[in-house]
């Protein structure tokens, strides 16, 4: 086959079939394909699109592009939850434990922090010592023994996908419905999983802004699992405010903690309990909501999380004495100009401001500091005061944090009138 053929049949708007996808992931990850014939195949899919059965097909070949899990000797149900992205979004380092105490296999592959968006990997390894370069040995093994692993992608799984994405990042086209489905779903099916629940978020701190393309985007990849045998229940989230009270890796995993001892902020449960009664249901384990709080109030998802940091080389003192994590010390306040109600905040410019500061990245190669955040004290729809506090920066370069606190003043918009504060779950798709 010839590539460039198949890049202008693709630009034309054409269908691609079976073969002319496995032609492209293979040749393009032995690298046969350059970068720059590659970066134009993306941006002609960007453009045209792909349907269910082409998003299918190139799932399949980026999953196939390596290695795929066998976890048929473990014999109790195996669920995974994947979320698109977002602001403060910690619900997988608290779902994953909590719903391991609950007697499910979590085989959890996660991603790190790319622009506005926090990583699981990076807030994992803000803990001394945990390591998320797990070989697939070394995760199978995990999970006979104790239900529950988070690592990040290797190279032995969906390296297609990984030399993509990459790609995807300097050509800007990471906001493709195709793409997003196939990248997502060539890593979680490559688990060998019973079922999937999918955080699909929309709004101003997201990667897709508006609810009618998140919507597609949930509809395309239960259309995908339809045809690979997984069921899956996607849940539709807004991602207009931060998630949780903190922003930044090691501040997260504080927060995480916190939740798991019962004191989690009202936004962050409402999330973590609807996708974690996703995730039993999928399991056919009953008990919703009251199994969950259960484990939270008996210790048992606090004590699945110390076993998850114990078995992947991480400080369990951590637990109980905060101070072993890297905090920044300095804190800044910035203070509301005026008194109203806040009417928008723009979530992405928060997670961007985060990159400015230090605390996260643009390009993967980017060292982070992992006590760098923010704590944020006002969501949409609350009640300020002029002179009260909206947001604390927490960062130890002074010089940086200055800079950043004069532009997070631009991300809160006050009104004087009231207005309503959004619905956090907007709906929940199923198979």
């Amino acid at each position: 086959m010839n590539c460039i053929d198949l890049i202008r049949k693709k630009r034309n708007g054409e269908k691609l079939s079976r073969k002319e996808i496995n032609y492209l992931i293979s040749a393009y990850t032995k690298g046969t394909i350059p970068d720059y014939q590659f970066s134009a195949f993306l941006m002609a899919v960007f453009f045209q699109g792909m349907d269910f059965e082409e998003t299918t097909d190139l799932m399949l070949a980026m999953m196939y592009s390596g290695k795929t899990l066998d976890l048929s000797d473990i014999k109790i149900a195996k669920i995974d939850k994947h979320s698109t992205g977002g602001v403060g979004d910690k619900v997988s380092l608290i779902l994953a434990p909590l719903i391991a105490s609950c007697g499910v296999c979590v085989p959890m592959i996660s991603g790190r922090g790319l622009g506005h968006t926090g990583g699981t990997l990076d807030k994992l390894e803000s803990i001394p010592g945990f390591k998320t370069n797990l070989s697939v040995k070394q995760f199978k093994c995990q999970l006979k023994k104790i239900g529950v692993a988070m690592i990040g992608q290797s190279a032995e799984i969906a390296p297609a996908d990984k030399k993509m994405y990459a790609l995807r990042d300097v050509t800007a086209t990471v906001d493709s419905i195709p793409l997003i489905a196939a990248s997502i779903m060539s890593k979680k099916l490559a688990e060998d999983l019973d079922g999937l629940v999918l955080d699909i978020k929309f709004g101003s701190g997201a990667f897709i802004k508006d609810y009618k393309n998140a919507k597609y985007l949930a509809q395309t990849m239960i259309e995908i699992n339809k045809r690979s045998g997984v069921n899956v229940i996607a849940i539709l989230t807004d991602m207009n405010n931060p998630l949780g009270s903190y922003v930044g890796n090691s501040l997260e995993i504080i927060e995480t903690i916190e939740a798991l001892k019962g004191r989690g902020p009202k936004d962050l449960m409402e999330i973590t309990f609807a996708l974690g009664k996703a995730m039993l249901k999928l399991a056919k384990i009953k008990g919703g909501k009251n199994l969950l709080e259960k484990k939270i109030v008996s210790g048992e998802a606090l004590n699945k999380f110390k076993e998850i940091i114990c078995c992947q080389g991480g400080d369990i003192r951590i637990v109980k004495d905060y101070s072993r994590l890297p905090v920044a010390k300095n804190r800044i306040k910035v203070i509301a100009q005026k008194t109203g109600y806040i009417y928008h905040i723009d979530t992405f410019d928060i997670g961007m401001l985060l990159v400015q500061l230090g605390g996260g990245r643009l390009k993967k190669e980017d060292k982070i500091d992992p006590s760098y955040g923010f704590k944020i004290n006002k969501k949409i729809g609350d009640y300020v005061k002029k002179g009260e506090c909206l947001v604390e920066i927490i960062s130890n370069n002074k010089t940086k944090a200055k800079t950043v606190v004069k532009q997070m003043h631009d991300v809160f918009a006050i009104h004087k009138t009231p207005c309503r504060r959004k619905k956090l779950i907007r709906e929940t798709i199923w198979r």
